[in-house]
């Protein structure tokens, strides 16, 4: 299993069964190929659909189904599609119940940047702002390191997405919960002591006496 495939996995056991869920690029949108059996969940675009399914086979793309990010995406039966400003009213009405989305950072408040490089092109920043500040939960799916250098430090140096904290961080080295006292080490992954992810987190994490393995199942 590679690092984007144990982030996709654990995520995907953080949704419940009728959740409405948003997807952001890149790592998140693997969620969607890993949801348990059990679990049924309404995914939604804001480009205008709730109802997709997973990555379409190869071949069987279809151009006129994309994601917000440009990507090919299925629809389930009974899907539905609807224009952008109905889209962004479900989002900024409150009605998601997660979001899931990529990080460029997260800071020791548990403040998100993911939308802008100063001086470098991100791919579109979507609605990554509606979607922090609308959404129920907020979880954040990246990489533990950029090249090596910590994605979860002191304070955010990139621009913010939004002044709310999100509500959880999973990377491919640990599950960490943004708490009122800081930010709190839940689970390292397998084969993760909890001293690595200490080395590679430049914020400081509070370390409960016993942090177990992630697990990838129910």
């Amino acid at each position: 299993m590679d690092a984007k495939e144990l982030i996709a996995r654990r995520v995907a056991l953080e949704l419940r069964d009728g959740d409405l869920v948003n997807l952001g690029i890149g790592i998140p949108t693997l969620v969607a190929n890993y949801i348990p059996a059990d679990v049924h969940v309404f995914f939604q675009s804001e480009n205008g659909i709730i109802g997709m399914g997973p990555v379409p086979e190869p071949g069987m793309e279809n151009p006129d189904l994309t994601n917000a990010g440009g990507q090919y995406v299925t629809a389930l039966p009974g899907a539905t599609a609807f224009d952008s400003a109905t889209s962004f009213a479900i989002i900024r009405g409150g009605h998601l119940d997660v979001t899931v989305l990529g990080g460029l950072q997260v800071d020791e408040q548990g403040l998100l940047a993911n939308w802008m490089i100063p001086g470098k092109k991100v791919p579109g920043m979507g609605g990554a702002m509606d979607l922090v500040t609308g959404a129920r939960r907020v979880i954040v799916a990246m990489t533990h390191t950029a090249k090596g250098t910590p994605k979860i430090v002191k304070k955010c140096t990139l621009p913010l997405t939004s002044i709310r904290p999100v509500d959880l961080i999973v990377t491919d080295l640990a599950v960490i919960e943004p708490t009122e006292e800081g930010l709190l080490l839940k689970e390292v992954a397998p084969g993760v002591s909890v001293e690595e992810v200490l080395q590679r987190t430049e914020a400081s994490l509070i370390v409960p006496e016993v942090v177990p393995e992630m697990v990838f199942e129910r």
